[in-house]
């Protein structure tokens, strides 16, 4: 079905969702170490890495600037790096649909010394740069935006280290300047408010990066001395806790489920759905794993559930940013009035996605309000659906919407599918295999 992943799909109210499938590599760890690899000295092995678009455009991307990037099988890879020796590209990089590649390599990228232009899609080009363009160039990087977005024109720059405290909690910003600061004279210091995911910290370490992390008060300070060189690693990525999350929320909304997850990756800064659903009465089995790249790794299995709502306070949002929208619709099935708090964040990702994640639930009969930086979701035992989802080029509203029409009255359709390929391509495969009712729409 991979294939076909493109246009409006209808998902229709399925029977039981049984099964068990390895969770797709993580897309944030994919991203760090196709990029580290680049910049360490020799050979480095990843395997288990997700294909997805937005990864293998930050693949691409290194390529371009001269690394030697090869695929030797079904998520393995060779990466040769240049020891930070880069080259300009000899055309723009095209970073698709990805905000964490594009933000992640301009600040691998400002401090070595060679010029290129920053481009993506629309969606992408809307989004907000200066986030990490502004810190980057405190630091010395030479970056012109249009207007705070893309395109982004990159000059040769040196670059020195500084302590700098991020406005918003954000690991792409964090990983921008500590990306930047590898290359950089003196030392780089971010403190963290908020702790967000902690990749960029921890894959360092395995490319033989020296970095210090201590607590400072309720947050945390990273300190990096500058100019570093890497060394070659060998990568195995750990399971997307993001992507497992639409089969167990799936699982827990469709009477009769039972879907076990394997190898997704348990890190305290990126598991706050779990603990939510836990909070709500999901019927969840969480067992250890394996570690990988650095990270622990659990099983889940998830069984159909009576959701309870909660309250989900405001900082435990970035350990589920991402979560939001399929958090939405377990919540549209829960008993009571579930309220997510400090959900601003959403309004700058693939879509404003507070708004859209509030409309596909009222789209297909559930009652929902934005109250400032709040969700509201009052749930009922039975979602109406028959709704069709205006995903705004946004694969996790995408991927949620037709989760929802799984356990809805009546089948959802969402407008179009592709761009669910930019992080997680076999999700109507493994969907499919667990035996939800999905189709394309003609």
């Amino acid at each position: 079905m991979t294939d076909r992943l493109h246009g409006p799909f209808r998902a229709r109210p399925s029977h039981p969702l049984q099964g068990q499938f390895q969770a797709p590599g993580d897309k944030s760890i994919s991203h760090r170490a196709f990029m580290f690899a680049a910049l360490a000295q020799g050979e480095s092995l990843i395997e288990a890495a997700l294909e997805s678009d937005d990864v293998l455009n930050t693949a691409k991307a290194m390529a371009a600037i001269g690394a030697d990037v090869e695929r030797t099988g079904p998520g393995a890879w060779r990466v040769t790096g240049l020891g930070g020796r880069f080259e300009s590209p000899t055309e723009d990089l095209d970073f698709g649909n990805s905000g964490t590649g594009v933000r992640l390599v301009m600040g691998l990228l400002a401090g070595t010394g060679i010029k290129a232009r920053f481009v993506g899609d629309a969606s992408l080009s809307s989004r907000p740069m200066k986030r990490v363009t502004d810190p980057l160039a405190q630091m010395g990087a030479k970056l012109v935006t249009q207007d705070g977005r893309l395109p982004v024109d990159m000059q040769p720059a040196q670059l020195t280290g500084i302590d700098y405290t991020p406005p918003m909690a954000s690991a792409q910003v964090k990983s921008a300047v500590l990306l930047a600061g590898l290359t950089a004279q003196g030392v780089t210091v971010v403190r963290e408010p908020v702790p967000t995911r902690d990749h960029t910290e921890t894959m360092l370490k395995l490319f033989g990066g020296e970095i210090t992390v201590a607590l400072d008060g309720e947050g945390r300070r990273i300190t990096l001395p500058g100019s570093q060189r890497l060394d070659r690693a060998h990568i195995r990525i750990p399971g997307d806790p993001s992507s497992a999350a639409f089969a167990v929320v799936a699982a827990l909304i469709t009477p009769g489920s039972e879907v076990t997850i394997t190898g997704v990756m348990d890190n305290p800064a990126r598991s706050g759905l779990y603990r939510t659903l836990q909070d709500m009465q999901a019927d969840l089995d969480i067992c250890p794993g394996p570690d990988m790249a650095g990270e622990h790794t659990i099983d889940i299995t998830a069984r159909y559930s009576a959701l309870k709502a909660i309250d989900v306070p405001a900082e435990r949002a970035p350990s589920m940013i991402d979560e939001y929208p399929i958090l939405s619709v377990a919540a549209a099935f829960a008993d009571g009035t579930t309220r997510m708090h400090g959900l601003d964040e959403l309004r700058a990702k693939e879509s404003d996605r507070l708004a859209a994640t509030a409309d596909l639930l009222a789209a297909n009969g559930v009652s929902v309000a934005i109250e400032g930086d709040t969700l509201a979701v009052t749930g009922a035992a039975e979602v109406p659906g028959g709704g069709r989802v205006a995903t705004l080029h946004d694969h996790r509203i995408a991927m949620s919407g037709l989760v929802l029409g799984l356990a809805a009255q009546n089948p959802v359709e969402v407008d179009d599918t592709a761009m669910i390929a930019t992080s997680y391509p076999d999700f109507l495969d493994h969907m499919a295999a667990l035996g939800a009712e999905l189709e394309p729409v003609r």
